[in-house]
């Protein structure tokens, strides 16, 4: 069975209803965030970056990130809006929280380079989407869970 290895909490700045998770070392990436950012498309992996379609337009949401030691469990889809998996390739074992509107933000450490398998959750799409048509900003109303483990044993 599958370990926790590390989890750690980051926001991301959502512009334009976009933010993407980038190799840390992105100075050899050859489309760096927000090069063919693809509008409507939930999550969508290119080298060495992911992109994140949010339900709000302006907000920061809430990431829990984990890095397990193989295939994490399974969670029930009912508990969530959408659901993506992509495959995430890092040079340094590092990766940067990026937003469309004010660059680059947080990191958090996958522990050693290599190739990750990523699964992606999120909850709370609508509600995002209406504070966007409202008030405009919100904090921690959509809530991400980003899971990587290796590609390779």
């Amino acid at each position: 069975m599958a370990q926790l290895v590390r989890q750690q909490r980051v926001n991301a700045d959502v512009g334009y209803h976009s933010f993407a998770l980038q190799e840390s070392d992105d100075g050899e990436l050859p489309m760096p965030f927000p090069d063919d950012y693809e509008s409507g498309v939930f999550l969508n992996g290119f080298p060495g970056r992911l992109d994140f379609y949010s339900g709000g337009h302006t907000h920061t949401a809430t990431l829990i990130v984990e890095v397990w030691d193989g295939p994490p469990p399974e969670q029930d889809p009912s508990a969530w809006d959408e659901q993506g998996e992509a495959e995430f390739e890092s040079t340094s074992g590092e990766v940067a929280v990026w937003s469309g509107s004010v660059g680059r933000t947080e990191t958090f450490a996958l522990g050693s380079p290599g190739s990750w398998h990523v699964r992606a959750h999120c909850v709370g799409r609508g509600e995002a989407a209406a504070l966007s048509e409202g008030e405009g900003t919100g904090h921690d109303v959509e809530r991400y869970l980003v899971q990587f483990w290796p590609a390779k044993p």
